[in-house]
């Protein structure tokens, strides 16, 4: 019986070491890659045939749900399971959205995260079932494109101005971006907005 190739990509160390371990245990699992990366997870399932990518959502250079679109579009062939700490229904949602065949988080017992990558080689989704009930209660992102990229800036603490620069656009526009922002999230202003989003998992 052929093996299942996956790669884990985490920028904790200790967790990347202990998934590892643990998933080589299983007699029909196999982890051929270890990275701290997003941005290495590309050209490393091009130089070395993985079936499953195992994602954290926040790593350096690439977050694990733009991985997952970027394989999604780059290397069909790779199935996306996101495995992480922030348990947020929005990131489930942006998740699935770029092609991931699920989601899981971090403190799902061993057996579990085994089964789950063995179902999501088969084809099947996975989702953690609480995550799934919080996303379908909290309801879609209400945010669009751009006023999810100027609270972004927000977020860091940038002057409108400078988010106006940033985003090519007029101040009063940017304004009118965080404005209603602020009004989709129940917040007063556009750095609360812009937390809530985060915490929600849009951003």
């Amino acid at each position: 019986m052929t093996a299942i190739r996956v790669l884990l990509a985490d920028d904790q160390a200790l967790v990347r070491g202990a998934l590892a371990a643990l998933l080589n245990l299983e007699p029909d699992i196999e982890v051929v890659a270890e990275l701290s990366r997003g941005d290495e997870v590309l050209d490393e399932i091009r130089a070395t045939p993985v079936d499953v990518a195992l994602l954290d959502v926040e790593m350096p250079g690439l977050d694990g749900i733009a991985v997952t679109e970027l394989l999604r579009d780059n290397a069909p062939g790779v199935r996306s399971l996101i495995v992480t700490t922030f348990g947020r229904p929005g990131f489930l949602r942006r998740a699935l959205d770029a092609g991931a065949s699920g989601f899981v988080v971090k403190d799902t017992p061993a057996s579990e995260l085994a089964d789950a990558v063995r179902r999501v080689h088969q084809g099947l989704r996975v989702v953690d079932p609480e995550l799934a009930t919080e996303s379908l209660i909290e309801g879609m992102n209400p945010l669009s494109d751009r006023e999810r990229e100027a609270l972004q800036f927000a977020l860091k603490g940038d002057p409108v101005a400078d988010i106006a620069k940033k985003m090519s656009l007029s101040v009063g526009t940017v304004r009118n971006y965080l404005s209603t922002a602020a009004g989709k999230t129940g917040t007063s202003s556009s750095h609360q907005a812009a937390v809530v989003a985060r915490d929600r998992g849009w951003l």
